[in-house]
């Protein structure tokens, strides 16, 4: 459950949001030296000195952030996780490029990052292949030929292209076992879409309807552009819109699927299977590389029946099309600039607003982070994650987790019973911060100077064939599932472990020549946000060991949900958009951890203060530290955002927009009001208000 979610691309990829031996082939999209610097820790220039803090406190903390930090024009929006990301892909940038001129005098992990980064900025040659780097998968999918013999055959094939990345039809990977997370267990689930989510199918209002003809306008280009007719193309883009809407249809909601209940069904193969009559199921686990499994979690029961009955009543030339533009859509990062550019037109422009695609470096230093992000993130820890600032964030991190022990002894409403096992778990999570104690190996990852989609290909069947080797298998605790240079932290409840990549503990978040009052504000909440995340609404349904487990009296319980409504009533009344309103369901997890997690570091603050005797009332930059904390959390948030980023967001998104993130959580904290002499019952300092942590 990461603190924050961006699109900042075409088509997001792996785990992120995204010259050279010889001169770039295009010299300038080279790195600049130095273009990007992160926001302050502080930032003074960004308060709005004319606005009252105890009426919109977003406005007084970030009120000139927008105009002192315009959007560039490759993202949807700008804020201080985009600020430091761009630092961040800057910095990979320059280790990607000393590492594809080394030569021969290359480590073997050097070789693989510089020359997969190498043969990504080569547009020359990307241009000269066209599209016979994936002539093979198309000439597979064209030779299925018609008929039932033709989809009898379609799970080999299915599995073939999930294996390189291709979401087709449905999805299927590895999970810990929800009642039992020692487990490694396979899971299969709904996929398949285009489209963001199911929803932007089945809404009604115009700006759905100009979206859904603006898709099928796209995947009509596409499938023209790799050599359809016009007519053809037009004709299959329709009939593959016909087909996601009913995969669609059969999807459960993203609201729904936010109970972990309603996604684990335990099932054995001959159950599953059993509900799928006709299904090859052994030749699709080949095909993926699968181990032959005896049973699975189907996350979605009805769904699979729905995709055969569909699959059977749709005529192969509609299937055919609609696997040729989901691989064409998959890599046409990769492809010649034709293809790039009409997918990044729906992707980024129509979807998130960006005015033009992000810099090949960029993009290039992204994907290499993505395929090979350990292999890149060992050299990046060693040159961007020294001193003492793993054992500092440590520090915090147990006076986070020092202050829930303290907030679970005082809160009123829970019994002791179920305090007993709260405290269990708490003491129970793990903490891993920076980086693994020990990084991937990609020994046998094939990485080619001159084969960029051939690279991209095998980089996500390497970590498909990784990923599904771990069924069966002891869990290994000391995985991470997000790369070091990643600027988010995340919880795992099966994992039952807070984690915080060397990439977000740098400027703004973690600073270590900032006062403790800004460090506690910025990256204290990120860890305060995380260890919430165990007690919120999905991860209080978790016990100590990562099993699914209601260790809750039935009081509890009740009580939790009385105040989860007040939240989700809270932030569903804050219109985001034209007429979208925050969905407080879809968000509660996230905002529920805002909330806590904001609690909990200024807790840890004072007592952090306490210990090292500091004068909170000390004015630095004219704010007591106090003050201090509180601005710096809101600056967590600031943020400059295109209307169709922040529409892709609320409509998707479990986080709500920063405005959002930053006043929703501070009129629920108890502790402000004394802190800006704030007035009982002043907007900031609602008489009644939300808590739960």
């Amino acid at each position: 459950m990461p603190i924050h979610s961006a699109f900042p691309a075409a088509v997001l990829a792996a785990l992120s949001f995204a010259a050279v031996a010889q001169q770039p082939t295009t010299p300038a999209d080279a790195p600049p030296p130095r273009k990007y610097l992160p926001v302050p820790a502080f930032d003074a220039t960004s308060i709005d000195t004319t606005a009252d803090p105890c009426s919109d406190f977003y406005q007084f903390a970030c009120g000139r952030f927008a105009a002192n930090h315009p959007i560039p024009p490759d993202q949807g929006s700008s804020n201080q996780f985009s600020a430091l990301a761009n630092v961040n892909t800057e910095n990979l940038s320059g280790i990607l490029v000393k590492a594809a001129a080394a030569g021969t005098t290359r480590t073997r992990n050097e070789q693989k990052i510089g020359d997969f980064y190498q043969a990504c900025i080569d547009t020359d040659a990307i241009e000269a292949k066209g599209l016979t780097p994936i002539q093979p998968l198309l000439s597979e999918i064209d030779a299925l030929g018609s008929g039932l013999r033709a989809k009898l055959a379609l799970p080999a094939l299915i599995g073939k292209l999930q294996r390189q990345g291709v979401d087709v039809f449905f999805s299927y990977g590895e999970q810990q076992d929800f009642k039992d997370a020692t487990k490694q267990i396979a899971a299969v689930d709904q996929g398949g879409l285009g489209l963001p989510e199911r929803d932007y199918y089945l809404r009604t209002g115009a700006k759905d309807g100009e979206i859904r003809q603006k898709y099928v306008t796209h995947v009509a280009k596409m499938l023209t552009l790799a050599g359809s007719t016009p007519d053809q193309s037009a004709k299959d883009a329709a009939d593959i819109l016909a087909f996601e809407t009913t995969l669609a249809k059969a999807s459960m909601p993203i609201t729904e699927r936010r109970d972990p209940a309603n996604v684990y069904h335990l099932q054995t193969i001959a159950q599953f299977e059993s509900s799928m009559p006709g299904l090859n199921f052994p030749d699709f686990e080949d095909a993926i590389h699968s181990p032959r499994v005896t049973e699975l979690n189907n996350a979605n029961p009805p769904y699979g029946p729905v995709l055969q009955k569909t699959i059977r009543a749709t005529d192969m030339p509609i299937l055919k099309a609609y696997m040729r533009y989901h691989l064409l859509t998959t890599v046409a990062g990769r492809l010649p600039k034709r293809f790039d550019d009409e997918n990044f037109d729906f992707y980024g422009r129509t979807l998130n607003g960006q005015q033009e695609k992000a810099a090949r470096w960029k993009r290039c230093s992204n994907a290499v982070n993505g395929a090979l992000g350990e292999a890149l993130g060992e050299v990046y820890v060693q040159q961007y994650f020294a001193g003492d600032s793993k054992a500092k964030t440590l520090e915090m991190v147990h006076d986070i987790e020092n202050a829930m022990a303290q907030d679970l002894t005082e809160i009123t409403w829970m019994s002791d019973a179920t305090k007993v096992r709260a405290r269990e778990k708490l003491h129970a999570i793990a903490n891993k911060i920076g980086y693994p104690d020990k990084f991937r190996d990609y020994t046998k990852l094939d990485v080619k100077r001159d084969d960029a989609v051939g690279n991209e290909l095998r980089a996500t069947a390497f970590e498909n064939d990784r990923q599904l080797a771990k069924i069966g298998k002891p869990v290994d605790h000391l995985e991470w599932g997000m790369t070091p240079p990643t600027v988010n932290a995340y919880y795992d409840p099966s994992m039952n472990d807070i984690n915080f990549p060397a990439g977000i503990l740098q400027p703004a978040f973690y600073d270590p020549k900032a006062d403790d009052a800004v460090n506690y504000g910025h990256i204290g909440v990120v860890v305060g946000h995380e260890l919430t995340h165990g007690f919120d609404d999905e991860g209080r349904k978790f016990g100590p060991t990562g099993n699914l487990d209601d260790w809750w009296t039935a009081a509890d319980t009740k009580n939790f949900e009385t105040r989860t409504n007040c939240l989700a009533d809270e932030y569903s009344s804050f219109l985001a958009v034209d007429d979208v309103h925050v969905n407080g369901k879809l968000t509660l997890g996230e905002n529920t951890a805002d909330n806590g997690g904001l609690l909990l570091a200024y807790l840890a603050y004072m007592e952090r203060a306490k210990k090292d005797h500091l004068d909170l009332a000390k004015k630095v930059d004219g704010y007591t530290g106090p003050q201090r904390f509180y601005i710096a959390y809101a600056q967590n948030w600031c943020e400059n955002d295109r209307p169709e980023s922040v529409r892709n967001q609320v409509l998707t998104d479990p986080h709500s927009p920063g405005h959002f993130r930053a006043n929703g959580a501070i009129v629920n904290q108890p502790n402000f009001a004394p802190a800006f002499a704030c007035k009982a019952n002043a907007p900031m300092t609602p008489t009644k208000s939300c808590r739960i942590w």
